[in-house]
């Protein structure tokens, strides 16, 4: 716990990438190959000695379960972690706004969807 660790991996094409931090994944692999301590461990950046930000960000996740456990938590509990100052909080409650706003406007577009089209569901069929 602790070290930076230099992780790699091959490419199809056979070219081996490294990464220390989970971005430089991001960057080779796209967002999907990430797990969600490291999509966390993006937000919180850095870590503190003898504690990265994966360590931290695994703290956090082993505490509150899922990204939606933390959604739900109050930022000053976030100030529990060792590592975790305000303006780490604040980027991940920037990023669960940004999340709540993307869901909000994709079931807005659903709903939208879903009205439009149960008003011509019926407007074909012809009385016998």
């Amino acid at each position: 716990m602790g070290k930076k660790e230099v992780k790699s991996a091959f490419t199809e094409e056979g070219r081996q990438v490294e990464w220390r931090h989970p971005g430089g994944k991001l960057r080779d692999w796209g967002p999907k190959s990430l797990t969600n301590q490291e999509l966390l461990a993006i937000l919180i950046s850095t870590g503190i000695p003898g504690k990265t930000a994966e360590d931290i960000a695994k703290e956090i996740l082993d505490k509150f379960g899922s990204f939606k456990g933390m959604a739900n938590q109050p930022l000053e509990k976030f100030l529990q972690f060792k590592g975790m100052g305000d303006v780490k909080i604040i980027r991940i409650a920037a990023a669960f706004e940004i999340a709540r706003r993307i869901t909000g406007e994709v079931l807005e577009k659903y709903e939208e969807q879903k009205t439009q089209n149960s008003g011509k569901s019926h407007t074909n069929i012809k009385p016998l």
